[in-house]
């Protein structure tokens, strides 16, 4: 699969199959949903422990050297589509719909926000 991944651009329902696989043919089985959504809180948390030390105002500790930004994101999501295989949700229909709502519900605000023209 790994190697795969190297010869063609993923789409997301790729993603989803291939966490689907990956679960099945190395993980065993799915962690429940519970486990993932503490395994998400988990990597959500990692990330921003890195985010506030390279970009706030945080120092870094020597402890923080193994974290690393793109793994910590792979993370989140390879967590997410965990969650989302498991509850049966197809995360590109799922994207599609919130860009859709996002954009109905804020075609202009963005625009007209002053804070956002500096």
């Amino acid at each position: 699969m790994q190697s795969l991944l190297k010869f063609y651009s993923m789409t997301i329902k790729d993603l989803q199959k291939d966490v689907d696989t990956w679960i099945k043919d190395i993980g065993v089985r799915y962690f429940n949903e519970l486990t993932n959504m503490a395994m998400l809180t988990e990597e959500v948390g990692e990330l921003a422990r890195i985010i506030a030390r390279k970009y706030g105002e945080q120092s870094f500790k020597d402890s923080d050297k193994k974290y690393d930004l793109a793994d910590e994101m792979a993370d989140i999501l390879f967590v997410l589509t965990c969650l989302a295989n498991q509850t049966g949700v197809d995360l590109t229909e799922a994207i599609q719909k919130n860009l859709d709502k996002k954009t109905n519900r804020d075609k202009d605000r963005h625009k007209n926000n002053k804070k956002l023209s500096k």
